[in-house]
């Protein structure tokens, strides 16, 4: 592609101002279209795997990162009835040896700010806010900046305006699960908390996250469970209705645990959803990434990790390829196959984490016969992605 020509990006969240700062390190230029009149961005906890952070070290955004964020000496499961430990994954230290990026979890927001901000102080980077891009969405940015452009990426989420456009593109389905949020001060978390772990309680009918957030001086708990959609929103407000429903899954845990969740002052929840198999481009000059293309469960935690290296590799293809139907080919190429195994990873962390009777205790006694070493193994594919002398699948 003409480097000289900017590509228009639709939505300012995490997805798109990578995608902004990627295209500048190949010298690139983008306009970031975002409707809303400010970035507030919806959530509470990231966990930011080796995956990931490899990026943003390449966008020189790590200082800034181990400003707000903490990195876990390890990932913990735990029975979330007897508080028995399960298994452990070495994080930390050995992150960063093994994977050769750290394994960080901070707030969205604190996220949000770090790339908004590296955003506005890039000169091949312009945002503009409360500019809604709809219909056909190289006409739509051709009004707001009177230039249409060669390049328009889609990088607005689930409920995704630009794939609307897109002949075939995926279709959104409620999984059938609820997640809620809830954020603890560490005076009223439980002592079985840990600062210096993300730790994952496993139920039959429900599991439950746990990590610390340095932005609170906290915990962020997500918790999920099975439910019914709630509409077409991100999140819902709580409701005496909504929390026995919620407390319901939690009943038979261990008591300090339930009372926790039960206490908690506030919390919010989302429907869990996805975006079907589908078209990720119109073969001329749209192409998704990130939740618009392929919104998955968070049962890997993997939805901003994924958006992040779609936006790295997008770039790399329309900074070497001749014209944007050809990068969008070889972009497409590239991240089929590892959003699939992805998606195979979530939905398996999704039986185990959620198992019961016989399963329960093949899982148990599956996870006491492996070692730390042998559990982050099987990580190396899924971490490791990108990393010199690893493969990229």
């Amino acid at each position: 592609m003409q480097k000289a020509e900017p590509v228009a990006i639709v939505g300012a969240g995490i997805a798109g101002l990578t995608m902004a700062l990627c295209l500048a390190r190949h010298g690139i230029p983008a306009d970031v279209f975002e409707q809303a009149d400010a970035l507030d961005e919806v959530g509470a906890g990231l966990q930011v795997s080796p995956n990931a952070s490899r990026i943003l070290m390449e966008l020189g955004l790590l200082p800034a990162l181990e400003d707000v964020w903490s990195e876990p000496d390890s990932i913990a499961l735990v029975d979330g009835r007897t508080l028995r430990s399960l298994a452990e994954v070495p994080t930390g230290a050995k992150a960063r040896s093994r994977w050769a990026a750290p394994y960080g979890v901070l707030h969205r927001a604190s996220l949000q700010k770090i790339l908004l901000d590296a955003v506005r102080s890039e000169p091949h980077c312009r945002l503009h806010l409360e500019t809604r891009i709809a219909g056909d969405p190289a006409a739509a940015v051709g009004e707001a900046v009177g230039r249409r452009p060669s390049v328009v990426i889609g990088a607005d989420g689930l409920w995704s305006q630009a794939r609307t456009a897109i002949a075939g593109a995926g279709t959104v389905r409620f999984s059938g699960n609820i997640a809620w949020r809830l954020l603890l001060p560490r005076a009223e978390a439980s002592a079985y908390l840990s600062a210096d772990r993300v730790t994952a309680f496993l139920g039959s009918k429900a599991h439950l996250v746990a990590y610390p957030l340095r932005e609170i001086d906290g915990f962020n708990l997500v918790a999920i469970v099975g439910g019914k959609p709630a509409g077409a929103v991100w999140t819902g407000k709580d409701s005496r209705e909504r929390r026995r429903e919620f407390a319901v899954a939690f009943e038979t845990w261990h008591p300090d645990l339930h009372s926790m969740i039960e206490s908690a002052a506030s919390a919010t929840y989302w429907p869990l959803c996805t975006v079907d198999e589908g078209a990720w481009h119109n073969g001329r000059d749209l192409v998704l990434i990130g939740d618009a293309a392929h919104a998955m469960t968070p049962f890997a935690a993997q939805g901003a990790a994924m958006a992040i290296e779609d936006a790295s590799e997008l770039a790399c293809c329309l900074a070497e390829c001749v014209d944007a139907p050809a990068a969008f080919g070889r972009y497409e190429q590239a991240r089929r196959a590892r959003i699939s195994r992805v998606r195979k990873r979530a939905a398996f962390n999704r039986f185990a984490y959620h198992a019961r009777g016989p399963v329960r205790v093949a899982r148990d006694l599956v996870l006491a016969l492996k070692g730390p070493e042998a559990l982050a193994a099987d990580l190396d594919w899924l971490y490791g992605y990108g990393a010199s002398g690893r493969q990229k699948a």
